[in-house]
């Protein structure tokens, strides 16, 4: 017989309703044996205390339902983001607070490149945040006119390049491409908005970056996971799991000691990179299902309708863009998004779909109306993701149709301000990301990072839900603030119910995965505002013990 391993805590908050404290957990194997009382736990026979987390706080392992595990690739590119982030590794690396400074850095990477055809590839732009400016071939020529350059900005959905990329691409004037900004005399800036107008330049990338999966980047990726609680993660758009070599290396690698599970949804349409029909990869993920195991789970699918906010290519209702910028770009058509969530739908699997603008979220709701009246289906659990546009009659739509809602809440510190002055105004704004709307009619939900779009880090998912601060203090929306309380059932139980793994993880409950976050502090006896920089210590995930590289974590503002 296996031993019962005790742990007790300073609190232990089980996100379970029906016994929310205790003082200690017990651990047989991979799986809780029991929540309770000390004296409770140790009367089990051959319990065995262990009090290494007796000074600490343990709660349900976080859940990160919307992911990419190619954000521990991108470090392997020069950071040139805004704000300060911290890498997989523990290492802090400082923004850039000009454009001046992004080319001083880009100057100083490209002198370490030795090879002169190897393109410079950088990251984490994003030029809302320099009002009136933008980054085009005449700044990043500064850095060099004859080496390709590519800078991916921070929301995956724009690029800026130099005028080297744009010659060895066969971008120019005579390029009709939606998505090739161009300047007033009909030349392209260097800035490409959305998939088709990025593929343009996509030889410049490939294996690297977001989409440059492979075993290094998901061992970094998982470590991110342990630095801050997160015990399931989401790789929300894998490119590779229609080859048989793909899913392998998912196999492979996210086995034995891997420090997290992972739930690995297959971008289905939208993205310009179709190797099966839609029947055919439905077919592939149901029978790609049967090969998931209590790490790795397999089948599940990403479709993705419109873009970014700040980036101007979300797609917004009336009256639109508050400056009036005209709006934004279909990742697919709204013919091809019903065909493809038909598809998968009918196939019995589960579809997240990218939803930024209310526009989008208005096509997700009537497509999932029209296919659920001709293929009823039961607890299909189909998420909006972002949903950060969407209204109280969506919200309210979302609830009779079943769906879930995954609520970017990060936007409200990384571009709160802009939201308010520069893309929809305070009135809007004060409604994006409205997680007190959805809670009030009934609507599952889950906060999210996207990360690398802004950093994995759920506590600071449940500082920003609780206190909608930007970053020059203003409040973005007082009235959808809330609790502390349920921002954590959010990261924890909300996040597991939309991903189908609420009888798995989400709550420390008798059962469950020993699945635990340990943190040096209770989120629930600190100032809301203090939630984001409690220190994570580490996770336990299925009862093995992983202990974090990060000293500290400390949110930095976006100026």
């Amino acid at each position: 017989m296996e031993n019962i391993i005790v742990y007790p805590a300073r609190v232990v908050r089980t996100m379970d309703p029906a016994r929310p404290t205790a003082e200690a957990v017990a651990v047989r194997g991979d799986r809780i044996r029991a929540v309770g009382s000390l004296k409770e736990l140790m009367a089990y026979p051959g319990a065995v205390l262990d009090e290494r987390y007796a000074d600490n706080v343990l709660l349900p392992g976080f859940i990160e339902a919307h992911s990419h595990a190619g954000s521990g690739a991108v470090w392997a590119n020069t950071y040139v983001g805004l704000v300060d982030r911290t890498d997989p590794q523990g290492r802090r690396w400082p923004g850039c607070l000009t454009l001046d400074d992004v080319v001083d850095r880009l100057i100083e990477a490209e002198k370490r490149l030795e090879d002169p055809g190897v393109p410079l590839l950088a990251w984490g732009l994003d030029p809302i945040y320099f009002t009136g400016q933008r980054l085009s071939v005449r700044e990043l020529d500064r850095v060099s006119a004859t080496r390709p350059i590519h800078i991916s900005h921070v929301s995956g959905h724009l690029c800026s390049v130099n005028s080297a990329a744009l010659r060895l691409c066969g971008i120019d004037a005579s390029t009709n491409v939606s998505g090739v900004v161009k300047d007033a005399a009909g030349n392209p800036t260097g800035e490409l908005r959305e998939f088709a107008a990025m593929a343009l330049v996509g030889k410049l990338t490939q294996g690297s970056g977001l989409m440059g999966i492979s075993a290094a980047a998901m061992r970094a990726f998982a470590q991110d996971g342990v630095n801050t609680g997160t015990t399931t993660l989401t790789d929300l758009g894998s490119m590779t799991l229609m080859q048989d070599a793909g899913v392998e290396l998912y196999q492979q690698t996210v086995a034995g000691d891997y420090p997290a599970r992972l739930n690995v949804f297959h971008f289905g349409v939208g993205v310009g990179q179709v190797t099966l029909s839609l029947p055919e990869a439905a077919e592939r993920l149901v029978s790609l299902r049967d090969l998931s195991t209590d790490k790795l789970k397999l089948g599940n699918v990403k479709l993705m309708l419109d873009g970014s906010i700040q980036g101007f290519t979300a797609r917004l209702q009336e009256p639109g863009y508050l400056d009036g910028q005209p709006n934004g770009i279909w990742a697919v058509t709204p013919e091809e998004f019903l065909e493809a969530f038909e598809t998968f739908h009918r196939a019995g699997l589960l579809v997240h779909v990218h939803c930024n603008g209310d526009q989008t979220t208005q096509l997700f709701l009537d497509t999932l109306e029209a296919i659920l009246t001709k293929y009823p289906r039961p607890d299909h659990r189909h998420t909006c993701t972002h949903s950060q546009m969407s209204t109280a009659a969506q919200y309210r739509r979302m609830a009779a149709l079943g769906a879930c809602a995954n609520i970017f809440a990060n936007h409200i510190w990384a571009w709160g301000d802009q939201h308010i002055d520069i893309t929809v105004g305070p009135d809007r704004a004060a409604r994006m990301n409205a997680t007190a709307t959805a809670l009030r009619h009934g609507v599952p939900f889950s906060l999210h990072s996207d990360t690398p779009v802004t950093p994995l880090g759920p506590l600071q998912s449940v500082k920003h839900a609780a206190t909608r601060l930007t970053v020059s203090g203003r409040i973005m929306g007082q009235e959808e603030r809330i609790s502390v309380q349920q921002a954590l059932e959010a990261i924890t139980l909300g996040g597991a119910f939309m991903l189908k793994m609420d009888h798995e993880v989400g709550s420390l409950e008798a059962g469950k995965f020993a699945d635990m976050a340990v943190l040096a502090e209770d989120p629930l006896a600190v100032p809301a505002e203090e939630v984001g920089n409690i220190r994570v210590l580490g996770t336990v995930v299925g009862g093995t013990h992983h202990a974090s590289n990060v000293r500290a974590q400390v949110e930095v503002g976006a100026r």
